[in-house]
């Protein structure tokens, strides 16, 4: 019988029975018995709002860079942010679908258009890379906090960045936001990719003269080789999707951007307008950094739910045993075979399952199949392409509304949800392929006519 942290495998079901539909492969949705009240959890948290704004900052600073640089940023003055739309028709198809009303306003925010790398990984990806960017020119007394750093778009700074590189590890995108980003800084970049990672991506990222170092593992493996191979280097970068603060503060600087544009929509939050958040969830970086800055700004009046693949609940596994990242879900006998290949992740970030513990309402998990039918009518009813893994998020208000009412009663929230707002976070999708996506489509058409 295989031991895991001590226990073996029926214990570990006896002590949380929601294991064993975790194992079969079902659709779950899980409460986090350790929410705390907001101010009680930021005690412990090992990040604050001031290096929230500190991020904030560092990209005011880059924006006419980028503005120069990736001219489809112009229009947002170099600032690298995404629409946010309501989706009437599509909230309609839910209550049909799970036969539930759906209480409250629905919402997508689109990171699936993301100007740069199409993703919400451009987000903190490229946050990371202009903040290694900025301390070596600092250091190397060839930028200061004064200046217009659109100069960075010179022969100079390209030459200087030349003689450093940066590595990844990656299932795609966020892959393609650090290969497109430093690539254009001029470093020297590899991204080190899992098996699952789609061919489009890795044909992108070597157009743009980035070196791709192909697995036939998983993520997990994919990161560690390109851990071990930036130490043997002392020039070399590594992004730490699994562990880096940076990465995560990249992301939580999209809260902020939310709420002005809740503003723009005339939407009101606060503790009669509750706000409810759903966020596709592989390593547990984007959906962290970005649950964690919006806890900064609306604290208890923002309730933050993560989504994973029915394969692949390796947050939700992290969380529910307390174990984070000493366990990975092929221990449980899961087997991390997903088309959601972004969140195709077997074993979580420590750092963002320990720091959004006190934070996080819950986790649910989400069929392939789900996904694709979700996908599919989410083009007919709205006009939208997501990839697959984009659309986790897309159920989460009708699991809540019909799976979560303990969750509702406990907080008080069952007689405000008329009043709530419901955003679905659309992680990725607008760099796909035409034809992968009519794929995609094809697909979800065909798992809509079988049910």
């Amino acid at each position: 019988m295989k031991v895991i942290e001590g226990k073996d495998i029926q214990a570990w079901k006896d002590q949380h029975p929601l294991l064993n539909e975790l194992i079969s492969l079902k659709e779950v949705f899980w409460t986090n018995p350790h929410i705390e009240k907001f101010q009680r959890g930021m005690d412990k948290s090992p990040l604050t709002q001031e290096d929230v704004r500190d991020a904030e900052e560092r990209l005011k600073r880059f924006a006419p860079y980028i503005a120069k640089v990736f001219p489809e940023t112009k229009e947002m003055n170099g600032l690298i942010e995404s629409p946010m739309v309501r989706i009437p028709s599509m909230k309609q198809f839910l209550e049909q679908l799970y036969q539930q009303p759906l209480v409250g306003e629905l919402l997508l925010k689109c990171d699936s258009h993301l100007p740069i790398s199409g993703s919400i990984k451009a987000r903190g990806g490229i946050y990371e890379i202009l903040k290694h960017a900025e301390t070596l020119a600092f250091q190397h007394q060839l930028l200061t906090i004064q200046d217009d750093y659109s100069i960075l778009d010179s022969d100079k700074f390209r030459t200087f960045f030349s003689q450093y590189s940066i590595a990844v590890g990656s299932t795609g995108n966020l892959g393609l936001s650090i290969g497109i980003m430093s690539a254009k800084l001029g470093f020297n970049v590899t991204v080190h990719m899992s098996a699952d990672a789609k061919q489009w991506k890795k044909d992108l990222l070597r157009s743009k003269n980035v070196k791709v170092v192909e697995y036939e593992a998983d993520y997990s493996k994919a990161v560690e080789e390109g851990r071990m191979q930036a130490e043997k280097d002392p020039t070399c970068y590594f992004v730490d999707d699994e562990n880096s603060h940076d990465l995560f503060l990249g992301y939580a600087v999209a809260a902020s951007r939310l709420k002005k544009q809740l503003e723009e929509l005339e939407i009101t939050i606060d503790k009669d307008h509750p706000l409810f958040i759903y966020l596709p969830c592989g390593v547990g970086g984007g959906p962290g950094g970005v649950a964690f800055g919006l806890k900064l700004l609306f604290q208890d009046n923002v309730h933050c739910f993560f989504a994973e693949p029915t394969h692949s609940p390796c947050m939700l596994l992290g969380l529910m045993t307390g174990l984070h990242d000493k366990v990975a879900v092929q221990d449980f006998g899961i087997d991390n075979v997903t088309d959601a290949d972004g969140l195709a992740v077997g074993r979580p970030s420590g750092f963002v399952g320990k720091t959004m513990e006190p934070f996080l309402s819950g986790n649910y998990t989400v069929s392939d199949e789900q996904l694709y039918k979700l996908l599919k009518e989410l083009v007919d009813t709205e006009g939208i392409r997501l990839e697959p893994s984009a659309l986790a998020g897309m159920i989460g208000p009708s699991k809540l509304c019909k799976e979560g009412t303990d969750y509702l009663l406990k907080h008080h929230l069952t007689e405000k949800m008329n009043k709530g707002t419901h955003i679905v976070w659309g992680t990725g999708g607008s760099m796909v392929p035409e034809e992968m996506m009519n794929e995609y489509y094809q697909k979800g058409m065909k798992l809509a006519l079988e049910k």
